[in-house]
């Protein structure tokens, strides 16, 4: 069984219900919820122009391989309604995998760890809420050491 870290934002509808409800969704899948981060009310990232988000993290164990893992995170989004539309745009829901144990992929559709984690406190901070002493496999930091040292992104 792997370990891994979703990610899990909404700014659209009913928020908190969207993040509970993928949530719920995950272990109606075979995925094993281990911990939950509180969830935070944090300001859009990138596209500025949108409303405010409901951010959250989990920590899963789960038998699917990391494709697997995100054909299934894209289909929870389609179940909860998300549409296709603007990049950084305003969305009922998104899932993103953080981390999956200490692998790093990097394909054209799937790059783990999150390759924004180091740069976003909507990120980080739900993430050392539940997981402060995981050891990030690129930076070989600690969750809680890079929300202490969060860096803007590089233009």
């Amino acid at each position: 069984m792997a370990i891994a870290y979703i990610g899990i934002g909404s700014n659209l509808g009913r928020r908190r219900e969207n993040c509970k409800r993928a949530v719920a969704l995950l272990s109606e899948n075979g995925i094993r919820v281990r911990r939950l981060s509180s969830m935070i009310e944090t300001e859009p990232w990138g596209l500025r122009e949108q409303p405010k988000f409901i951010n959250m993290a989990v920590e899963i164990e789960t038998e699917a391989t990391p494709r697997e893992l995100l054909r299934l995170l894209k289909n929870i989004e389609a179940a909860i309604g998300r549409q296709p539309s603007v990049r950084m745009g305003p969305r009922l829901i998104d899932l993103d995998i953080l981390m999956y144990d200490d692998l790093c992929v990097r394909t054209p559709d799937l790059e783990i760890p999150h390759p924004g984690i180091k740069h976003r406190d909507f990120v980080l901070r739900p993430l050392a809420e539940i997981a402060p002493d995981t050891i990030h496999p690129v930076y070989k930091k600690t969750i809680r050491h890079l929300l202490d040292n969060l860096s803007p992104p590089r233009p």
